[in-house]
């Protein structure tokens, strides 16, 4: 198993080292690991061909298509808007209607590089003109995208839903906590509201002070209820959009794959019958864009699935529960662990493929020590939404850095005290399950 363990790792990074893209690396390396033990390769075939044919995933390429035509048909342009009036002459007022911007969006597109495209476009040069510090707007803006994998409804909690599926456990758990339950991805969703809104609270007070401290002045507009309630009332198509998805999965009207299709149908008529303007070649380029990120998820699953099942057979969740439990038996240890793991591995690696790899790896820990599933599916992405902000990858970085035109060493330097605070926020987030669980106890009992 040592050997098998090291080999699998070991090619896989030598891949990852010399460049190589992280599917092919995944795939590549599970494929020389199947060979050295005799198996038959056809196996990841199989196993790829039952990653990517499952139902929920269908969300995946619905969702993504759904927020490439939000952005065509210039709903996300009303969110933006709708959120800036908020900021009137309030101190950090254009920063803060950022923070809400992403909120509004990331609630929608469920990806953090398109939350931060969207919204960067707008609010930084918003925040450049209302004398903010270009550098720090850029990065308030990547810190912030982030939020737009926590806010349901969220491509990362689909698959973190489906990697969840077939998860072994050791036998000890089961006996100690009963059998083990999959993870229901409309109770992800809901959990995801209120560690999404504490995070952005942190942020919220963090702009606040850093305005106050850099004397950035007010904005020249007074806060004005008319002027809120018209961004309101030219958004309510916009507006709707989020409780249109949210509410027919949380009436159970729908599930998530179907709210995604449903999105679909209604952004189309928005687009094209109310704000009439999505035509045939916005609609064409989003088909484009579509095809190309869902296409790169998929491949990125289906070797991920394979990778994930060679741990599992292998017994490799079972030694790693082993050995942190033999390190400590304090839970609040171990979730600083499993942070600091999740905090590292979002440093170095896209978040599809971190959670696709690491949740047959941790899942067993957390089971094993009584933490619910969905609880820590909510940290896991809290942690990996940060990972967007923080070097080398950092996807969030570079597209703010493109927007502004500012070096991605200057937003890095910026970025790190938000990285900090939010990082404060998610360990609290951890310590206190009800966070996450509360709301989904209330809808569903």
């Amino acid at each position: 198993m040592v050997s098998i363990s090291f080999l699998l790792f070991t090619t896989f990074f030598l891949f990852l080292f010399i460049g190589t893209p992280i599917a092919i690396a995944l795939g590549a390396s599970s494929i020389i690991t199947y060979l050295f033990i005799d198996q038959d390769p056809i196996k990841l075939v199989q196993l790829g061909f039952n990653a990517v044919g499952s139902f929920p995933l269908m969300a995946i390429p619905s969702f993504i298509f759904a927020g490439a035509i939000m952005e065509a048909a210039g709903i996300s342009k009303r969110l933006v808007k709708i959120a800036e009036t908020f900021a009137g002459s309030f101190t950090g007022g254009i920063g803060a209607s950022t923070v809400m911007a992403c909120l509004f969006f990331g609630a929608i597109s469920g990806s953090g590089p398109a939350t931060t495209a969207a919204v960067g476009m707008l609010m930084i040069p918003a925040m450049v003109k209302h004398k903010y510090n270009k550098d720090y707007a850029a990065a308030l803006t990547s810190a912030t995208g982030g939020l737009g994998i926590i806010i349901p409804p969220s491509i990362p909690m689909v698959i973190f839903g489906i990697s969840a599926l077939g998860i072994v456990v050791p036998f000890d758990a089961l006996s100690e906590h009963g059998p083990f339950q999959s993870v229901s991805i409309s109770k992800m969703f809901i959990a995801g509201v209120i560690p999404g809104l504490i995070i952005s609270g942190s942020l919220l007070i963090y702009n606040y002070l850093y305005c106050k401290k850099n004397k950035v002045p007010k904005a020249s507009e007074n806060w004005s209820f008319d002027l809120v309630l018209k961004a309101c009332k030219d958004g309510i198509w916009s507006l709707s959009a989020p409780i249109i998805i949210l509410g027919g999965i949380y009436t159970g009207l729908f599930t998530p794959t179907e709210s995604a299709i449903v999105t679909i149908f209604y952004v189309l008529f928005v687009g094209a019958f109310i704000h009439k303007e999505l035509t045939w070649k916005k609609l064409a380029q989003c088909i484009d864009d579509t095809a190309w990120l869902a296409g790169r998820i998929m491949l990125i699953l289906l070797t991920a699935t394979v990778f994930g099942r060679l741990l599992v057979e292998n017994q490799i969740p079972v030694v790693i529960v082993e050995a942190l439990t033999s390190l400590t038996s304090s839970q609040y240890l171990i979730w600083l662990i499993i942070i600091a793991i999740l905090m590292f591995i979002g440093m170095f690696m896209e978040t599809l493929a971190a959670i696709m790899i690491l949740t047959p790896v941790l899942l067993p820990v957390i089971y094993t020590l009584g933490i619910d599933p969905v609880h820590f599916g909510v940290v896991m992405i809290c942690c990996l939404s940060i990972g967007f902000s923080t070097p080398p990858l950092g996807e969030n970085l570079f597209v703010a850095s493109a927007i502004s035109g500012t070096p991605f060493e200057k937003i890095t330097r910026q970025v790190m005290p938000m990285v900090l605070i939010s990082t404060l926020a998610v360990i609290i987030i951890a310590f206190v399950p009800q966070l996450s669980l509360w709301l989904p106890s209330l809808i569903y009992g």
